[in-house]
């Protein structure tokens, strides 16, 4: 049988673990700089960091693997054209957070936000489940 201590911590412990989950979902993993990765065939092609000055620019990738058009939004990225016949890397939409990725298999291309560290090094900001 619980006593009255005992529900009393067990609801500690729930609130304590949802408030935590919270704070490092939101706040902990949210500060500094990133940038959107765009990789072929498991090579870096092309480096953006997010600015003002590039919201609403399209990148074309076109290689030998296939088409892709990629927007840059506001602190986010999507593909907007393809040419692979599932078209599932247009349907995903923006990507905005650091380890989030867009990948279209048919044309080998993989598009990654990165977190940029404090010694400009790569770091992994936050990691999807």
């Amino acid at each position: 049988m619980l006593t009255k201590g005992d529900k009393i911590l067990i609801v500690s412990i729930v609130f304590l673990s949802v408030i935590s989950l919270i704070y490092v979902k939101n706040f902990a993993f949210s500060d500094g700089e990133s940038y959107v990765s765009i990789q072929v065939d498991g090579e870096e092609i092309k480096r953006v960091i997010f600015d003002k000055k590039i919201v609403g620019k399209t990148i074309p990738i076109e290689t030998e693997f296939g088409y892709n058009l990629i927007e840059i939004g506001d602190k986010k990225v999507r593909v907007i054209e393809a040419d692979c016949p599932d078209q599932l890397d247009v349907k995903q939409g923006y990507i905005s957070r650091p380890g989030e990725v867009i990948v279209c298999l048919p044309n080998k291309l993989v598009i990654e936000i990165k977190g940029i560290g404090d010694d400009g090094e790569d770091d992994v900001d936050y990691i999807s489940h």
